[in-house]
């Protein structure tokens, strides 16, 4: 899903939420949540959309209506011991929508 549906489907309220996954490396991924299943945010070449921060996200996002918006941290650690990946492990935070330094 590019930036143009995700927004078309936000306005039309069908977006349930959306979360900023943080991966190692410090790279942030967006994926719009719609009827249970993930769409991940691309570019118009196909190519995963990487953030730098919770505040470069909101600068994208800036012209979108109000969602739930959650920060989502997975866990490496099964991986990182050779026990395979847990669903359970990931880390949900909601945030704020928008910046906290809007006036």
């Amino acid at each position: 899903m590019n930036f143009v549906e995700l927004r078309a489907y936000a306005i039309a309220g069908k977006v349930d939420e959306l979360n900023l996954i943080s991966m190692e490396g410090g790279i942030y991924l967006l994926e719009a949540r719609m009827h249970g299943a993930a769409y991940p945010l691309s570019d118009a070449h196909g190519e995963m959309v990487h953030l730098r921060s919770v505040e470069h996200a909101r600068e994208v996002l800036h012209n979108f209506p109000t969602l739930p918006f959650n920060l989502v941290h997975t866990s490496v650690h099964d991986e990182m011991c050779g026990l395979g990946a847990s669903a359970g492990e990931s880390l949900k935070v909601p945030i704020a929508f928008g910046s906290a330094w809007q006036h």
